[in-house]
């Protein structure tokens, strides 16, 4: 036995933060998740502190709420955009196309053909047949190249597998965009989501770095944008630094590798500026040992891996969760509700919910404000969309 772990409410929101979250609950049907819009409204600004010199493109995959969008729209933010649908809810707002990149490299030439027309002239690219599909159908378009990082063993949710392409092959596709008539505009690249180790953006700048020194040297292109991308970390289980450490420290970086004048710097803070705003409530639906020795129970919820939690694939996000029972605590199993075996989220890392846990109550998955409606299923086994509230 251990004792229980239910996860320190001071450590993730301030007291007054927490109860109006908890009050709010109360009454609600669960599952869902509450977004308390003055946590979002707060790091935003501290981001923005952090990193006065550089243009915030909101990540629109992470939450794309109408109250958030509306709220980072009328705090100044830019918005980096996935697909024609994002990009029709975010003009339905009223954003200008000068507010918005197409950030995804892998889109249809007809979507481009789309962003185009509603007056988008910032594309990301990392490969040929994308960057003439964006010739043809958005010519003339600034074009960054996305090149591929080695942060994918810090970060907990990797994201340079997919997307991205080494340092020559980026070289050849701004000479080539020079070439198509568009302009070479800059090079992005992406730590990996929830990235906690600093070191990530240093390796990456000096890539970075690299490209901007070779084409202006060998042909000529003087590159005017650096795209850092996301990745910088929620607050979760593993604990991480202040944003003002990763600020500073990323600030030096850039300092030491492009001297006082900097290029135009880009970020695309999703996670960082939402995750730590939400509380997902959940409901134990039942508890059960799996044999008459078993030295763990399993702890089935009404929330799981496909209405809401899926970035437990693989146990890569681990969510602090809190309950209202107190006392001696015991490792746990924890999975969700549908009839698939996939749908468990922690099983080799056990939490040590408290022994007196009954059917009935309620668990409150911490720093849950992004990728958590966005990741939830349509109808899997008839199960409804993850309901969200705002307050």
């Amino acid at each position: 036995m251990t004792e229980s772990a239910n996860a320190n409410i001071a450590d993730y929101y301030t007291a007054e933060t927490f109860s109006r979250i908890k009050a709010f609950a109360d009454d609600k049907e669960t599952p869902f998740v509450v977004i308390d819009t003055a946590t979002i409204d707060r790091q935003y600004d501290e981001l923005v502190d952090g990193f006065p010199y550089a243009k915030v493109y909101y990540a629109v995959k992470a939450n794309p709420a109408p109250q958030v969008l509306t709220m980072l729209r009328d705090k100044g933010a830019n918005f980096d955009i996935a697909s024609a649908y994002e990009l029709e809810k975010v003009m339905g707002l009223n954003v200008t196309a000068d507010r918005i990149s197409y950030g995804n490299t892998i889109k249809k030439a007809r979507d481009i053909r789309t962003f185009y027309e509603k007056g988008v002239r910032l594309f990301a690219t990392d490969s040929e047949a994308d960057l003439r599909n964006i010739a043809k159908a958005a010519p003339g378009s600034k074009i960054y190249v996305r090149i591929l990082t080695d942060g994918t063993q810090t970060a907990d949710w990797p994201l340079s597998r997919k997307f991205g392409c080494e340092n020559d092959m980026a070289m050849d596709l701004l000479i080539l965009a020079r070439d198509l008539g568009l302009v070479p505009y800059g090079v992005s690249f992406h730590v990996g989501s929830q990235q906690r180790e600093i070191g990530a953006w240093d390796s990456a700048l000096n890539k970075v770095k690299v490209i901007f020194e070779r084409l202006k040297e060998e042909d000529g292109i003087e590159l005017k944008m650096i795209n850092m991308g996301g990745g910088f970390p929620a607050n979760y289980i593993n604990r991480t630094n202040e944003l003002g450490v990763y600020a500073s420290e990323i600030t030096r970086f850039l300092k030491e590798d492009f001297g006082d004048d900097l290029p135009e710097i880009i970020i695309e803070p999703g996670r960082s500026l939402i995750s730590n705003a939400g509380v997902l409530v959940s409901e134990v639906v039942l508890i059960a040992r799996k044999s008459r020795t078993a030295l763990h129970r399993w702890v089935f919820t009404d929330v799981g891996k496909f209405n809401g939690l899926i970035e437990t694939l693989d146990e890569a996000i681990k969510f602090p969760i809190w309950t209202d029972k107190k006392g001696e605590g015991e490792d746990c199993v924890i999975a969700g509700p549908t009839c698939d075996s996939a749908d468990i989220m922690y099983e080799h890392h056990k939490y040590p919910l408290p022994l007196n846990l009954a059917i009935g109550d309620r668990m409150y998955w911490l720093s849950t404000g992004a990728y958590t409606t966005t990741y939830s299923a349509v109808e899997f086994n008839g199960f409804p969309p993850l309901k969200d509230y705002y307050i």
